[in-house]
C-alpha cells in the first residue's frame, strides 16, 4: 500500500494491514477490512482456526478464544480505523494509537475454532490525541463480545 488515497481499495489485506499496524504473528489479529468510512467507522474480520497458539492452553479439549484476545482484534480494528482514515486524507504518517481503557466489557458466547470474527468499530469521538470507540465483534451475525475502547495517540520519537 502506498501512502495516496487512491491505493487504498477494499478489502484491504493482510499484506497491507501490517504496513498500517506494528502487531505481528502471532498477535496480529485482524485478516482484513472489508468496510471503512473514513473518520467514522470500520468492519474487519479475523478467521480463528485451531492453528492458534493461545487454543494449546485454553483450554485443552474444549477449545475456546481468550476475551482479551477478542479485545485486542477490536482495538487493532480501531487503530486500522485510524491509519486508514489519515492515509485517505492523504497524512502518509500518522501516530499510533495504544489501548488506555476498556469499559463495558461483555462477552456472550465463546468463540472457536471454525468461526470468523466480523469487528464493527465505529468512532464515538476523538478528542486532541484521545478516541473512544464503540466495538462489537459477531460470529454468524449474532454478537459474542462488545465493549468501548479508549485509544491514545503517541508518536514514535
Amino acid at each position: 500500500m502506498t501512502d495516496n488515497a487512491a491505493s487504498i481499495t477494499l478489502p484491504v489485506n493482510v499484506e497491507q494491514i501490517q504496513q498500517l499496524l506494528p502487531h505481528r504473528y502471532p498477535f496480529l489479529l485482524v485478516d482484513r477490512v472489508i468496510e471503512i468510512v473514513p473518520g467514522q467507522s470500520v468492519v474487519t474480520l479475523k478467521n480463528v482456526t485451531i492453528n492458534e497458539p493461545f487454543f494449546n492452553g485454553h483450554f485443552p479439549g474444549h477449545p475456546v478464544m481468550p476475551g482479551v484476545l477478542i479485545v485486542e482484534a477490536m482495538a487493532q480494528s480501531a487503530g486500522l480505523l485510524t491509519q486508514i482514515s489519515e492515509r485517505m486524507k492523504g497524512n502518509s504518517a500518522s501516530a499510533l494509537f495504544y489501548l488506555a481503557k476498556v469499559d463495558n466489557a461483555r462477552f456472550n458466547a465463546p468463540v472457536v475454532p471454525g468461526d470468523q470474527l466480523r469487528m464493527e468499530v465505529r468512532l464515538k469521538r476523538l478528542l486532541r490525541s484521545m478516541g473512544l470507540f464503540e466495538a462489537r465483534t459477531l460470529v454468524d451475525g449474532k454478537e459474542v463480545a462488545s465493549c468501548e475502547l479508549m485509544c491514545a495517540a503517541r508518536s514514535e520519537k
